[in-house]
């Protein structure tokens, strides 16, 4: 359990978005101020070259999948996500979107049933703080990528800074009564994504954790305050 960046059982967690995901899209906009979306283009737009196999890891509802299949056209987009339910409504929005490059999957993070060197791109939105071991994911990643692969990853971070940090617990004083009437059946799942927030690393400690994964080029951009982050990866030719 030391080593361990979620302590919620997997089985506990998964339970969680099953039970979430027709609010999780609601949900996201209230916590990211509307900016969800903005950041997955910022992040988009990070990537070089034209990739052709892409897995967007912990996809949820499928909003990073369909930008990446929206923008690479070419490219062959995998969604993965250990939620069915959060895969029936990501599957629903990819049949109207009408793109036929991108497929959903249900799997497991810790363990990817993907061949080394399979992706040109690897995604991870909102994911990571949600696996028993962030350090394992990263590993998996780095095995499945090809040499000079990308590994992008988005996530909401603790905020550190004191007067952010007051400014934060205000806000959230002020939007809880909101979230909590619209998941007032949902108050423990509701609880444990404020937890995992809090309770996952820092921004600082995860560029460590890409280096010892081995991954080089890093790059952080740092997103409202701190309170969230793109942090950008290579896998070494």
């Amino acid at each position: 359990m030391a080593n361990l960046t979620n302590k919620v059982p997997e089985k506990d967690v998964q339970n969680v978005f099953d039970s979430i995901a027709g609010n999780y899209d609601k949900l996201n906009s209230i916590m990211s101020l509307g900016t969800h979306n903005k950041w997955r283009m910022q992040a988009t737009n990070m990537i070089k070259g034209n990739p052709m196999d892409i897995l967007d890891l912990c996809c949820g509802t499928a909003d990073w999948s369909l930008l990446l299949a929206s923008k690479f056209e070419r490219a062959h987009v995998i969604g993965l996500d250990f939620s069915s339910e959060m895969l029936k409504i990501g599957q629903k929005k990819i049949n109207e979107s009408g793109l036929d490059n991108v497929q959903l999957k249900q799997g497991d993070a810790m363990k990817l049933a993907y061949p080394d060197n399979t992706f040109d791109v690897i995604t991870i939105g909102f994911g990571l703080r949600n696996v028993p071991d962030a350090n394992q994911v990263l590993k998996e990643i780095f095995r499945i990528l090809k040499p000079n692969g990308q590994l992008l990853c988005l996530e909401a971070f603790k905020v550190e800074t004191p007067v952010v940090k007051w400014g934060w617990k205000l806000y959230f004083n002020e939007i809880m009564p909101t979230m909590g009437k619209v998941f007032a059946s949902h108050k423990p799942e509701y609880q444990y994504l404020d937890d995992s927030v809090n309770k996952f690393v820092s921004i600082k400690k995860l560029v460590r954790m890409y280096r010892d994964a081995g991954f080089i080029n890093i790059r952080v951009r740092n997103l409202m305050m701190k309170s969230a982050a793109i942090h950008y990866g290579v896998k070494p030719a």
